[in-house]
């Protein structure tokens, strides 16, 4: 062999051992996150998953892969999204933001694993058989049942405005869940002496014309329900609810960031970390099935006394010391 012959072939070894150690090195896992939201308003839902994921070991772009898909509240678009997941080859879907996205998922297969958080009833939903054994693909975390706290909103609204007769809640009555929490809300209301007219929200037209309706009733303070569409438009909430300068609670502490007065409920983001935390632990070989529905333990309290103070309304000390937050 020639000396050129043999430097040639030297270089195209060198060159090709490189390739042939990529072409054995193991594909990362991809993770599909599904959301009946927008990236926008629930960016916060994503990055509480990736933390999640993080505490069992996989950060997005080193060993796992992540792929987004957000139907926008357009939920007739989700079996396209889902099935468009299921393509690109996930190894877990993320199903949140609404209770119509871990259905679609469901109704699309029943051997990828599928983590859903919900504010429905998982069984009553068809996701799960049971919360303790849940069976097929299917597990996650619900806000469900996860205690009374309708009734607790109300007890601090009236702790605030002791004089105040007459409130209204904002609240989508398609939503599963809402029933349940109406239930609660007037149980607590009936037992205060308080009035409570219930505002509902339609799927399309906006926070104006209920915001409209609103002013022309006379009630001293608002309480604002969980829903996709009412968080997905906290931002404009919070502003018209000081508009009309009607002192508002709210489920989520969301609201209290925007500039709302107080919020008391399950916290968001405790509940999409631990559905990173389900999704890393599926990805490292736990089936669903030994994985129960999680019930979020963790409740927030928080009070916006800036906002208060433009309403010109004092606070208790009390409702200061208790509260888990109190923004200045």
């Amino acid at each position: 062999m020639q000396r050129r012959e043999f430097i040639t072939l030297l270089g195209c070894a060198a060159l090709a051992s490189p390739l042939a150690a990529r072409a054995q090195q193991p594909a990362i896992p991809v993770v599909g996150f599904l959301h009946g939201g927008s990236p926008g308003p629930f960016a916060y839902h994503a990055t509480a998953f990736r933390k999640g994921l993080g505490e069992t070991g996989y950060v997005e772009g080193q060993n796992v892969a992540i792929e987004y898909r957000w139907a926008e509240q357009h939920y007739d678009r989700l079996p396209a999204l889902v099935a468009d997941l299921i393509q690109r080859g996930v190894a877990v879907i993320a199903a949140g933001g609404s209770s119509q996205t871990a259905t679609a998922a469901k109704a699309a297969t029943n051997t990828i694993p599928i983590v859903f958080t919900t504010g429905g009833d998982p069984v009553q939903l068809g996701l799960v058989k049971s919360l303790n054994r849940p069976e097929g693909n299917v597990t996650g975390t619900t806000f469900f049942g996860s205690g009374a706290v309708g009734q607790k909103q109300i007890e601090l609204l009236h702790t605030v405005l002791p004089n105040v007769t007459t409130m209204a809640v904002l609240v989508r009555t398609a939503n599963p869940n809402a029933q349940v929490y109406l239930k609660d809300l007037h149980a607590a209301a009936t037992g205060l002496g308080v009035e409570l007219n219930v505002l509902n929200v339609p799927d399309k037209g906006g926070m104006q014309p209920v915001f409209d309706s609103l002013s022309q009733q006379r009630v001293g303070a608002l309480i604002v329900g969980g829903d996709p569409i009412l968080i997905g438009n906290r931002e404009q909430i919070v502003l018209m609810a000081a508009h009309y300068a009607i002192p508002a609670i709210y489920l989520q502490r969301e609201y209290v960031d925007a500039g709302g007065l107080m919020s008391y409920g399950t916290s968001q983001r405790d509940a999409y970390r631990m559905m990173g935390v389900y999704a890393g632990r599926i990805l490292k070989g736990a089936k669903t099935t030994d994985l129960p529905v999680l019930r979020p333990t963790k409740f927030e309290f928080v009070i916006n006394l800036k906002t208060a103070k433009a309403l010109g309304i004092q606070i208790p000390m009390s409702l200061q010391v208790a509260a888990d937050e109190v923004i200045e």
